[in-house]
C-alpha cells in the first residue's frame, strides 16, 4: 500500500508520489495499491508494506489517521511479524524524521531512483525472517534509517546529547542518497482529476545553484543536477505530449538548466502551437524577452519569480544574488511579452530583519505597479521557518513576523496589489515539526483527528510538558518531556547544540553549514545564532 497524506487530486499531482508508485508498479514481485485520504484502490486481504510519501511538515500527522484506517498499530514497537513494514520518504523525512520516527519502521533518506529498488530487493530476500531480523537487514543499506535501532540520549535536564545506534555493527550515522544519473523524473499519470488537470510534468533540474541560506529545496538536494536536452528532457517531453497538450516544466530553478535556451527554441516550433506550457518559479535574473514571448505564445498568462525581500541588504544576507534592476527588468519583460500577471514570492521574519526591510518590500511592489501599470501583481508571502540541513537551521521564527504580514497587506492591498499571506499560526506548527525530536511523537499522536486545529496543538503540547498525556504515552516508548514551546519554535540555538538530526548526514556537514551561516550574517550587519 502506497499512501499520500491528502486527497487524490492533490496526491496524484505530486510528481514524487507518481514516480514512486510507477517504480513499484513495474515490479513483478509487488502488487502495489494506492491510498489517499478521500479514496483508494481495493485493498489486499493482507498488506506486507505500507509506504507514505511526505513533502510538507503539516501533512505528517495524517499518517496516523491512515494507519488507524488500515488497522495498523500506530507505534512501530507495537507491530509484530504479521503487521506490515511501515516506511516513508520525501524531503520532510529526509531532513528531520525524528518527530515521526516512532511511527515508522523504516525511513528512506534522499533520492529514490536507486534507494527504493535496493530497499525492496533486500526486503524480498529476508521476507521469511522475523520482523526484527528483517529490519536489521534493511538498516545495513546505505540511506535506509531504521529508527528503532537508534536511541536518543538525554541528560538529567532532558537536553538531547546524542542519537546513537543500539548495536555495534550499525553505522553511527546515515547518509542521504543522491541520484547522479542523466535522467530525472516525469509524469507517469495524466488525469483530468488532478489539481493541475491533464498536465504532463517534467523535472528539468534538481536542487538549485543559488544556495539561498534558508532553502531546503536547495541545500538538502545538492548537488545541482540537470539532464541533457537530447537524451533526457526531449524524450520525456515527447512521451507526455502523446497523451496531453499541457506541459509543465518543474524545478527549483528551471531557467538555470544549461540548455534552457535551446529547450525554449525547440518548444517555439510551430508543431507545438496547440501546446499549453507552464513553468514553475524562475530566477528573476534569467527572465528575458524570449522567455516571456514563448510562454505567452504557449498559453501562459503569468510569470512567477521569488524575490524573498524588497530589501537589498536582506537579499544579500540570504545569498539571493538578485539586484533591484533585475526585478524591474523581469516585470518589464513579462508585460512586453504579453503576460497579464506577475506573481512574486516574498518572506518575512528572516534573520536580522527590521521593520524598514518590510517597507522596502512594499515600496518595491508599489514601484513595480507604477512602472508596469498594465501588469497584475500578486505577492505570496510566507513566514521564515527554520529547516534542517540549511545554514539558518539554528534560527527560530521571528515573533514579529505576524505583525509584518499584516503590515504588507495594509500597505499593498489598497493600492490594488493582491497579497496572499500564509498563516503565521500554522508556520509555528511547521517549525515545531521541522525542529523537534522524538519527544514530539506523543503530541502528534494526541492531536490525530484534530491536527487541523491550531488550538489542539498548543493544548497537547502543554499537556506533554506537564506530563499529562496519559492516554497516548501509555502506548508509546517512554520519553522525557519536550522542551518549552518558545525554545523549539522561536529561540535561536547555539551552533554547538546537538540537533535532533545530528545522526543524519545531508549534502553539507555541520562545519560547512556553520561557515555559510557566519558568512551570511557577519558580512551583512547581523548577529549569529545564540547571540540574539
Amino acid at each position: 500500500m502506497l499512501a499520500f497524506p491528502s486527497t487524490y487530486s492533490i496526491g496524484i499531482t505530486s510528481l514524487g508520489y507518481q514516480v514512486i508508485w510507477a517504480t513499484l508498479a513495474k515490479r513483478e514481485d509487488i502488487d502495489v495499491r494506492r491510498l489517499f485520504t478521500d479514496q483508494g484502490d481495493i485493498t489486499h486481504r493482507t498488506c506486507d508494506l505500507f509506504g507514505l510519501s511526505l513533502s510538507w511538515e503539516l501533512d505528517g500527522p495524517v499518517l496516523l489517521d491512515l494507519l488507524e484506517q488500515q488497522r495498523i498499530p500506530l507505534w512501530s514497537h507495537q507491530r509484530g511479524d504479521n503487521n506490515p513494514i511501515v516506511f516513508g520518504g520525501g524531503p520532510v523525512l529526509t531532513a528531520n524524521p525524528e518527530p515521526l520516527a516512532p511511527f515508522f519502521d523504516v525511513v528512506l533518506l534522499g533520492d529514490g531512483e536507486e534507494l527504493l529498488p535496493a530497499f525492496i530487493d533486500t526486503l524480498q530476500q529476508v521476507k521469511q525472517l522475523p520482523r526484527t531480523d528483517r529490519l536489521r537487514a534493511l538498516a545495513k543499506i546505505p540511506g535506509v534509517y531504521v529508527p528503532r535501532f537508534y536511541e536518543p540520549i538525554y541528560d538529567a535536564d532532558d537536553t538531547l546529547l546524542t542519537v546513537k545506534p543500539v548495536e555495534s555493527d550499525l553505522p553511527p550515522s546515515i547518509a542521504k542518497q543522491t541520484w547522479r544519473g542523466n535522467t530525472l523524473t516525469h509524469s507517469t499519470v495524466i488525469t483530468p482529476d488532478a489539481a493541475w488537470p491533464n498536465i504532463h510534468m517534467v523535472e528539468v533540474v534538481r536542487s538549485c545553484p543559488e544556495l539561498c541560506r534558508f532553502c531546503l529545496a536547495s541545500y538538502l538536494t545538492l548537488p545541482f543536477r540537470s539532464p541533457s536536452l537530447d537524451d533526457g528532457l526531449i524524450p520525456a517531453i515527447e512521451k507526455g505530449l502523446t497523451a496531453t497538450k499541457r506541459l509543465g516544466l518543474l524545478g527549483a530553478s528551471v531557467t538555470q538548466h544549461p540548455q534552457f535556451g535551446e529547450l525554449l527554441q525547440w518548444l517555439d516550433k510551430d508543431r507545438f502551437n496547440d501546446i499549453r506550457l507552464s513553468v514553475s518559479s524562475v530566477r528573476a535574473a534569467t527572465v528575458n524577452s524570449e522567455l516571456t514571448r514563448i510562454l505567452n505564445r504557449r498559453g501562459s498568462k503569468s510569470l512567477t519569480i521569488a524575490i524573498e525581500s524588497g530589501s537589498e541588504r536582506i537579499r544579500a544576507m540570504i545569498n539571493k544574488k538578485l539586484a533591484q534592476e533585475e526585478i524591474f527588468a523581469a516585470a518589464k519583460y513579462a508585460f512586453e511579452g504579453g503576460l497579464r500577471g506577475l506573481k512574486l514570492y516574498g518572506m518575512v521574519g528572516l534573520p536580522t530583519e527590521e521593520d524598514s526591510d518590510i517597507d522596502d518590500t512594499s515600496n518595491l511592489l508599489l514601484n513595480l505597479k507604477k512602472t508596469t501599470p498594465g501588469l497584475r501583481l500578486t505577492l505570496g508571502v510566507s513566514t521564515f521557518v527554520p529547516k534542517a540541513h540549511t545554514p539558518f537551521q539554528w534560527h527560530g521564527i521571528n515573533r514579529k513576523a505576524e505583525k509584518r504580514l499584516k503590515q504588507l497587506a495594509k500597505q499593498l492591498k489598497p493600492k490594488g496589489i493582491e497579497v496572499r499571506p500564509e498563516s503565521f499560526g500554522w508556520s509555528t506548527i511547521q517549525a515545531l515539526l521541522s525542529r523537534s525530536d522524538r519527544r514530539l511523537a506523543p503530541v502528534i499522536a494526541s492531536v490525530r483527528g484534530s491536527h487541523n486545529k491550531l488550538g489542539s496543538w498548543r493544548k497537547a503540547y502543554k499537556a506533554a510538558r506537564e506530563g499529562d498525556l496519559s492516554t497516548t504515552t501509555e502506548q508509546a516508548i517512554p520519553l522525557p518531556r519536550p522542551p518549552a514551546w518558545e525554545e523549539v519554535v522561536h529561540e535561536s540555538w547555539e551552533p554547538s547544540r546537538t540537533l535532533p538530526w545530528t545522526h543524519l548526514e545531508g549534502p553539507l556537514n555541520q562545519k560547512q553549514l556553520i561557515e555559510h551561516h557566519h558568512q551570511a550574517l557577519n558580512e551583512h550587519g547581523g548577529v549569529t545564532a545564540g547571540e540574539e
